[in-house]
């Protein structure tokens, strides 16, 4: 079952049919522990409609409300190297081993709903940084109580450059305008997302492939309760949060990002996340 937040209302998509949600209060419909059954409840004996289609195609917002975005790092073994190899000449490269394998995860606020996009949208690269890139991670919801019950594609815009000068400079490299993406939807299985789920990374230059590369999440070190625990630990959300959950595609360092580039995240179950770069 999937969630789509249009500018005509909220639309539920059930076998390839769609059908309006019972409420255009987004804050309220997706902070429900038992959100799929209640949908399943709610929607699927109500009449479904190609309009409601045509809404999900051409009216599309990104999936969150008053949500805030947080993100997890050094999830993926590929991850954790890409990080000691960029910091190491200012002398951080050993911070980033050390929490692969610490009993704490790294995990740091990535963007408030106002200065995130969606699918269709742009998103930006920092004008002071010189190496940019795209990092697609499966994206988990988590209800106020703290319970996982959806996922969406998500994009950690990030400025290799300035986090290699210092991890201290990380919220500059990772939280700027424009810089978290997710969508197109809210993906809400009965059960948890299988753990040979693939992601794929495609970026488009000049209608040309740049680069393409894929990963199962199950190459993920940290579990995904494991993360949301330690998020709530210390942090309430009345509406509910999206967390990043870390990245284990990174293209090569001596790519990066342009203007004009296209980012499509695939993410199987989900749907595919896709944005224009632009300075």
């Amino acid at each position: 079952m999937k969630l789509y937040r249009t500018r005509s209302g909220i639309v539920v998509e059930h076998d390839s049919r769609f059908f309006r949600a019972p409420s255009d209060d987004w804050d309220y419909l997706v902070n429900e522990d038992n959100l799929h059954d209640f949908l399943q409840r709610e929607v699927l004996s109500t009449a479904a409609s190609d309009e409601y289609r045509r809404w999900t195609e051409q009216e599309l917002m990104p999936p969150i409300g008053q949500q805030e975005i947080w993100a997890s790092g050094v999830t993926y073994l590929r991850s954790r190297n890409a990080r000691m190899e960029e910091s190491k000449d200012a002398g951080g490269g050993d911070f980033y081993e050390r929490v692969y394998d610490a009993e704490r995860p790294e995990l740091f606020f990535k963007s408030t709903a106002a200065r995130a996009v969606g699918s269709g949208d742009a998103v930006r690269l920092r004008k002071d940084s010189n190496w940019n890139v795209p990092e697609p991670e499966l994206t988990l919801f988590i209800t106020s109580s703290g319970k996982i019950v959806g996922y969406t594609c998500g994009n950690d815009m990030s400025s290799r450059d300035i986090e290699g000068e210092n991890p201290l400079y990380l919220p500059q490299a990772k939280t700027y305008d424009g810089s978290a993406a997710i969508g197109p939807c809210l993906y809400i299985p009965q059960e948890p997302i299988p753990s040979d789920t693939t992601i794929r990374l495609q970026i488009l230059r000049d209608g040309q492939p740049a680069f393409d590369e894929s990963i199962r999440i199950d190459r993920m070190k940290r579990k995904h309760d494991e993360l949301a625990s330690f998020l709530f630990r210390e942090l309430s959300f009345p509406h509910g949060c999206y967390l990043m959950t870390g990245t284990g595609i990174v293209p090569p360092d001596n790519f990066t990002l342009q203007p004009g580039d296209v980012v499509r995240i695939t993410i199987d179950g989900v749907g595919a996340l896709e944005n224009t770069v632009v300075q």
